[in-house]
């Protein structure tokens, strides 16, 4: 209770002639469809006058070309796979925050990156047309049944990214074969994930590359339990979604009660039917009641952000390799 009046008591002091707050976003994240708006709307409840302006696009890319004179107060949608490159442009500062109301489950202990969802890369498949998932990684790739499947491109898509990462982790030095032999079941490549899993829901693919909690959107918006994550034996790549402060902004103090805002249970609660991911910060006793329905890996592969810069470009090489043979 303390902190919410300190909250409210802060925000109010902004006044209605404060600027918007800029935040660079991916497109998927301020959609009509994604949680921005609503976390906006939330955001902006809690102040007389504050004002949160969206910028969408790549936001990685963007702030490298702008560098500091980019106008973004606060970027959100980055990835522990491409921290290090944000990291070492010194534009973020540390966002000061306890992090103790972290639901994750590893140890966060990054004083820059702020987590605000989590989840795993799996293959969704509609379980009415495919009756034996692959188990693991190996046989979807030596599999003989002739499933199609589209993914995303690690050089333009985060997931993409996480799934040439995966590869490199499950198949090492064999990645680029294992490529090689699951390129004849890959019907496209897009370059975002939404092409992707739209092409899915059309019937155009089998198989799509998304997240273990996808299918819940099906559940909870459509009432529809035919999609499923087939679960593999060798572990499914951890993703984590991150906010940070940028160094230049000139509303410091707003940006700071935003990023404290990521924390508070109005934004977490928004994330599982918004983002439909898992919440950072929120107890799973919290989470709907559909995502118990859900396929959960046993084993979480993750790479810090230092494993993850080092094994990018190789990954990415074997992956270009194998595709094209």
């Amino acid at each position: 209770m303390k902190y919410g009046l300190t909250f409210a008591a802060t925000l109010a002091a902004f006044g209605a002639n404060a600027e918007p707050l800029t935040i660079y976003a991916p497109d998927y994240f301020a959609s009509e469809w994604g949680p921005g708006p609503a976390i906006k709307a939330a955001f902006e409840a809690t102040c007389d006058g504050c004002e949160i302006e969206y910028v969408t696009g790549d936001v990685l890319p963007r702030i490298l070309l702008e560098g500091e004179r980019t106008p973004a107060d606060v970027v959100i949608g980055l990835n522990s796979d491409v921290t290090k490159k944000a990291r070492e442009t010194g534009m973020f500062v540390p966002h000061g925050l306890d992090l103790s109301p972290l639901t994750l489950p590893l140890e966060w202990t990054d004083d820059t990156f702020l987590p605000f969802n989590w989840g795993y890369t799996a293959f969704v498949y509609d379980n009415t047309k495919i009756a034996n998932p692959p188990t693991s990684f190996a046989e979807l790739v030596n599999s003989d049944e002739d499933w199609t499947i589209a993914i995303q491109d690690p050089r333009t898509s985060i997931s993409g990214l996480a799934l040439v990462l995966w590869g490199n982790e499950v198949f090492g030095d064999d990645a680029e074969a294992a490529w090689a032999k699951l390129a004849p079941k890959i019907t496209t490549v897009t370059k975002g994930w939404s092409e992707a899993y739209g092409m899915f829901t059309d019937g155009e693919v089998d198989m799509v590359l998304s997240y273990t909690t996808s299918p819940a959107y099906h559940i909870i918006a459509e009432d529809d339990v035919t999609k499923s994550a087939a679960l593999f034996d060798e572990g499914h790549y951890f993703m984590v979604e991150l906010a940070a402060k940028l160094a230049g902004t000139d509303q410091p103090e707003l940006a700071d009660e935003f990023m404290a805002f990521i924390l508070d249970e109005r934004f977490q609660s928004l994330i599982a039917t918004a983002n439909w991911s898992y919440p950072a910060a929120l107890p799973k006793a919290q989470w709907p009641d559909a995502f118990s329905q859900l396929n959960y890996p046993e084993k979480a592969i993750f790479l810090n952000e230092d494993e993850a810069a080092a094994a990018r470009d190789g990954a990415i090489d074997a992956w270009r390799a194998g595709l094209s043979q």
